[in-house]
């Protein structure tokens, strides 16, 4: 085996160096006394200042942090009881930091063209007039870091990459690990491949400097990651530009970056006697969320401390797995007592699209090194693909349903619920026999998931999550449809174009009401963007465009942009 197995690992160890840990439980999500722990953060965002907590600790720093807190710890010990009020904390938010977005610097990408080669490989004149208008939106979405984040990085909590790139927008004003994966396509797609080299540039970057890459770019974000794709970055830029240099420039990045997941982020399952490891989200990283702080506080309100802490712990590995939140990662409760988010409890699952994502990964690496003549690691990475395709198949595989299905530890037994994730196998070419693909068809099929035409939903649930009913993802629409093109089967290609189809229209009508793209979409109903969760939903935006590209680039002379009779709402 490349990697030696790690059962449930209780520290957690980055380059080279083990996290503090505060309070005898977990380190905070990083070291800063500002942006991730402290007395100042804690007071600030339970005064609730902003309606986006994430608001506050975007804030740039107008003087050092040790200025800062000694300002803060002055005043705390001139106001009786230490707790200020709301306004002396506006007054001294306002006085010591900047707003939000100071840290970067305009910047419009060189190597955009206004006529990408992807719009001749569209037919429809409505569908291409409307990827010429998503294009232009690669201009709003750039951004260029300045030199003083990289020059006083102690006053940011935006984290320093070297090349401009793509955000994915709203709210989300700096740049996270996989969205940029369709991003990234989507770039290559508009011929920016300059552009989408440089953001894989930044993520090599970040591996390098800490072990792994971080949720977003962001300081609160440092001790999470998000699903590994940057090696199925490389494979796209590899596909556009066969620059092979680059490749052997960067492989042993590459390689750390699995590492990562190997030896911070894999279990032993043992099935039928005999052991097996995959991969899961487990963040073992404490307090609230600083994006999210007052969010997290209430959750947890009336729980001890090492319960309060156990539940922030498994609230950043939702975010660390993308679903950030779902009924996916809730434990379920006896007959009558449904989950909620307090229920989160994301260590105990193996995903089904984690481990095909790491599957991918393993053939890449394996093929990259027969490309670059090591035929040692070659044969290495083809051996753990090999292992992993027999994990995937004996812990994730259910016979009775004929799918794959998410494997809760706790339970000792599979998820049965329907998520377009359980799909992620056949994308990701984890080996599946055509008996296999055959059945996870019939599975699809016969699922209500699909009466809803506006898009394949997270879930059945209706949770209130954004990660459940009703709300569909560009990511998670692309991955089935992908998987079910790849097929041998003319049944599964025709419905993979049938949901092409659907979710093109689905975002045209949308776009054409509202005039922008959006992070998710509702399922429901005869178009609008989607909604629930902690934030209100996000114009932009880079995925979704990303996914646009893709669909328009392998259907792009079969769909069409005609009416919006395909909307119906499912039951």
């Amino acid at each position: 085996m490349l990697i030696p197995p790690y059962r449930v690992l209780l520290g957690l160890c980055i380059a080279g160096s083990i996290w503090p840990v505060t309070g005898g439980l977990f380190p905070p999500p990083c070291d800063s006394k500002i942006y991730c722990t402290g007395e100042l953060l804690r007071q600030v965002q339970l005064a609730k200042l902003f309606v986006d907590d994430k608001h506050f600790v975007d804030r740039p720093l107008q003087e050092s942090p040790e200025v800062v807190l000694e300002h803060f710890q002055r005043l705390v010990n001139t106001t009786p009881g230490g707790a200020l009020s709301k306004q002396q904390l506006a007054e001294f938010v306002e006085s010591h930091f900047s707003a939000p977005g100071q840290e970067f610097e305009p910047w419009e990408p060189p190597d955009w063209t206004g006529s990408p080669q992807l719009l001749n490989r569209i037919s429809d004149p409505k569908l291409q007039s409307w990827a010429l208008e998503l294009n232009a939106k690669w201009k709003q979405l750039g951004r260029k870091i300045s030199a003083k984040v990289k020059l006083n990085p102690e006053r940011y909590s935006l984290m320093y990459v070297p090349n401009p790139l793509i955000v994915p927008g709203g709210r989300f004003i700096e740049y996270y690990y996989w969205d940029s994966f369709w991003v990234i396509e989507g770039l290559l797609l508009s011929d920016m491949v300059a552009t989408a080299r440089g953001m894989i540039q930044n993520f090599l970057y970040l591996v390098d400097k800490f072990g792994h890459i971080p949720n977003g770019g962001r300081i609160y974000y440092e001790r999470r990651s998000q699903p590994p794709f940057l090696t199925l970055m490389v494979e796209s830029y590899l596909k556009h530009t066969n620059d092979t240099a680059f490749l052997r420039d960067n492989i042993p990045l590459l390689e750390a970056e699995y590492r990562f997941w190997q030896e911070q982020r894999a279990v032993n399952v043992t099935t039928a006697g005999k052991e097996y490891l995959l991969n899961r989200y487990n963040v073992r990283v404490g307090e609230p969320r600083p994006e999210s702080y007052s969010v997290d506080v209430e959750l947890a309100a009336g729980m001890d401390e090492e319960a309060q802490q156990e539940l922030w712990a498994e609230l950043k590995g939702a975010a660390e797995s993308g679903w950030d939140f779902s009924s996916r990662w809730f434990l379920p409760g006896p007959p009558l007592l449904p989950a909620t988010r307090k229920d989160t409890q994301t260590s105990t699952v193996i995903p089904v699209d984690l481990n095909a994502i790491l599957c991918r990964t393993e053939q890449l690496l394996a093929s990259f090194y027969k490309a670059l003549g090591n035929s040692e690691k070659a044969n290495q990475f083809q051996a753990a693909y090999e292992s992993r395709v027999a994990a995937v198949q004996a812990v994730l595989w259910n016979e009775n349903i004929g799918v794959w299905l998410d494997y809760n530890l706790a339970r000792q037994r599979h998820n049965e619920a329907f998520y377009p994730s359980n799909l992620t196998p056949l994308w990701a070419e984890c080996s599946v026999e055509p008996a296999a693909a055959e059945r996870a068809l019939r599975y699809l099929e016969e699922s209500s998931a699909l009466s809803y035409t506006n898009g394949i939903p997270t879930s059945l649930a209706r949770t209130g999550e954004q990660w459940d009913l009703p709300n569909a993802w560009a990511p998670l629409q692309y991955v089935v449809i992908a998987g079910l093109a790849k097929s041998s089967s003319p049944r599964a290609r025709d419905l993979a174009f049938t949901l092409a189809q659907n979710w093109v229209r689905t975002n045209l009508a949308v776009y054409e009401k509202y005039h922008a793209m959006f992070e998710k979409y509702d399922v429901d109903g005869d178009g609008k963007p989607g909604s629930g969760g902690e934030y209100e939903v996000q114009e932009g935006f880079g995925w979704t465009n990303g996914v646009i590209f893709q669909l328009l680039d392998f259907y792009g002379d079969r769909l069409n942009a005609m009416g919006s009779s395909m909307f119906r709402s499912g039951d």
